[in-house]
């Protein structure tokens, strides 16, 4: 089997061709139907996915039902709920599929084992998980002095396959606004 997605997502200076290999050997590769969960609210992940192909919705509900998009997860992207797989607890995120996906998952207990015997899996997944919260950070900070125009630019930019592939309603709530002033905020853009 071709490992390009996982030996694209799994780099680090100090693996070995042996540790990819193992790293790899260990997930399974499956199809998922647009539509398709991941995860759902009130389970326990058990385990994450990387995605090869097609696009997945991370989602929360507010405190009046709403649905509020938390992220967009893409090719070459791990699917993770990091709270509910690594602290053992119900999610209150659910992950579905935009798209129909391909991706390669790895179940929890085959990723703690390899954690522990793979010193490079460790230093992969301090870095993995330093990016990730740098952006997390980044990204709260933007919600607070960005205004949403420029949210906007900066998605069509860095994820235009977000733009592409998402309804806009996906998009405006992972903006923070409304379905209405996104409509506006792109009138606005193309003038």
């Amino acid at each position: 089997m071709e490992y390009q997605t996982l030996k694209h997502v799994y780099q680090h200076p100090l693996f070995s061709v042996r540790d990819i290999e193992t790293v790899c050997s260990a997930h399974q590769f499956v199809t998922l139907k647009k539509g398709d969960y991941l995860l759902q609210e009130g389970k326990i992940a058990n385990e994450y996915y990387i995605i090869q192909s097609g696009l997945v919705r991370s989602y929360v509900h507010d405190f009046d039902g709403n649905d509020i998009t938390t992220s967009f997860i893409g090719k070459n992207e791990v699917a993770i709920e990091v709270a509910s797989i690594f602290q053992r607890i119900p999610t209150k995120e659910n992950m579905q599929c935009l798209t129909d996906c391909e991706a390669w998952i790895i179940q929890y207990d085959d990723f703690q084992e390899l954690f522990h015997s793979i010193p490079a899996l460790t230093e992969w997944g301090r870095a993995w998980m330093s990016f990730e919260l740098a952006t997390l950070k980044n990204r709260t900070t933007e919600f607070i002095t960005e205004p949403a125009s420029k949210r906007y630019l900066q998605l069509i930019d860095e994820k235009p396959h977000i733009i592409q592939q998402a309804p806009l309603k996906f998009i405006a709530s992972y903006l923070g606004v409304t379905d209405t002033s996104l409509s506006r905020i792109r009138k606005e853009i193309v003038k």
